[in-house]
């Protein structure tokens, strides 16, 4: 699932904070690619499918998030960190069994 601000959650006195990560991890998510702010749609399409790119080659999900961020950190259109810094990984980072 795609969606901005998915690591926002409400702070609640006690229990933590709630918000749609926490929700997936209880509904049995191994892993999760979050974004703290909104980001420009051309820039998250072209992230997700860089991402999926990486996953299908075998890499691990939390490393091929890093290596899309550490690319566009270095050169092209994406490289300002409002691009790219929004999205964070939670979870199990291996790859995933194809």
């Amino acid at each position: 699932m795609s969606a901005c601000d998915t690591g926002i959650g409400d702070i609640s006195a006690g229990e933590g904070i709630y918000g749609l990560r926490r929700a997936f991890v209880i509904a049995g998510s191994e892993s999760q690619m979050i974004s703290l702010w909104k980001v420009e749609d051309d820039a998250t399409k072209d992230l997700m499918v860089a991402y999926y790119q990486g996953l299908k080659a075998g890499i691990g999900r939390r490393d091929a998030l890093l290596e899309i961020q550490r690319d566009w950190l270095k050169e092209g259109e994406y490289q300002h960190p409002y691009y790219w810094a929004s999205f964070i990984f939670s979870g199990d980072g291996t790859p995933i069994d194809n």
